[in-house]
């Protein structure tokens, strides 16, 4: 990714504790009014001063480390109000509001590398902190398949944004300069991974190419399924699947006329309209997996 993601760590104090040094999770457990973190934001911070992750845009950044190598020293978790009601009357948050932050000392490494190697296996990964529970969806992946500047614009700016990318084009389109596998058969799709943290986007502008590859992919396990083309298109494109025998429930799950911004006109602007679309559908598959669990025993 462009920027740490909570998993990312954990990976740090693992890598810190195999080279013997110690180092403090910090947790966002706590919001009061507004936050640019979301709850479970970690930070990590070790002995050496490597550090990874934040809570604001570097207000509180340093006072964080500091509170974080005392933790360590003291070898005790704690938990820490910054921002309003914060008894550090000094350390302030631009948006007015409070965050409490779990600071927890030395995590075990054999936690720290289950944790991890369930993430590693694509599987929902969990940590128990102090009273608090920790969960890590596996990372987005994306399988792309097209043609053109589309194809390779999309592949692109997925892989820029961290992204783990297969992408497939026509055996006879293959565009040069690109990590773009060939797509022999009209009629059978290539060998691919799939789970439901998987998105699926078709990038073919001739339909031929679809007429027997969507009907596969829909039969995968993903979290989106997408068609580039307009909605007149994606009409004509459901009567052709449901022809074919489709199930209503998979024709129900293909998104057409994909992206957030309408009309677009050129290859670079419809890549970002798709991947913002695909990141904000994983957002929100991550966060009711990540609190499922809670919202269950509330019940």
């Amino acid at each position: 990714m462009i920027a740490p993601a909570p998993i990312d760590a954990v990976r740090l104090l693992l890598q810190g504790a195999e080279q013997g040094v110690a180092g403090t999770l910090v947790t966002l457990v706590g919001i009061e009014g507004s936050s640019s973190r979301a709850i479970g934001t970690h930070m990590a911070v070790l002995a050496d001063g490597r550090h990874l992750g934040s809570f604001s845009a570097g207000c509180i950044e340093r006072a964080v480390q500091a509170e974080a190598l005392d933790v360590l020293a003291q070898g005790r978790s704690r938990t820490v109000r910054y921002g309003a009601g914060s008894p550090y009357i000094d350390v302030r948050l631009p948006c007015g509001g409070g965050i409490d932050l779990l600071f927890t000392p030395a995590p075990p490494p054999a936690e720290l590398a289950r944790v991890l190697a369930a993430h590693d296996r694509r599987e929902m990964a969990e940590l128990q902190l102090d009273g608090f529970t920790c969960r890590y969806p596996p990372a987005l992946r994306v399988v792309a398949l097209g043609h053109g500047e589309d194809l390779t614009a999309f592949a692109a700016l997925a892989r820029a944004y961290g992204l783990t990318v297969d992408a497939f084009a026509p055996a006879s389109d293959l565009p040069g300069g690109f990590d773009i596998a060939p797509l022999p058969q009209r009629d059978r799709l290539p060998a691919f991974a799939t789970d439901r943290w998987t998105a699926i986007v078709f990038l073919f502008h001739d339909r031929d190419w679809e007429e027997f590859l969507l009907p596969q992919a829909l039969a995968l396990p993903s979290f989106y399924c997408g068609a580039v083309g307009s909605r007149r298109t994606h009409s004509a494109r459901i009567d052709t699947l449901r022809a074919q025998g489709v199930p209503a429930v998979q024709l129900d799950a293909l998104r057409g006329n994909i992206g957030l911004i309408p009309g677009t006109r050129d290859c670079g602007t419809l890549a970002l309209s798709i991947l913002a679309e695909v990141v904000q559908d994983y957002q929100a598959s991550a966060t009711i997996a990540a609190w499922a669990p809670t919202i269950r025993a509330i019940s």
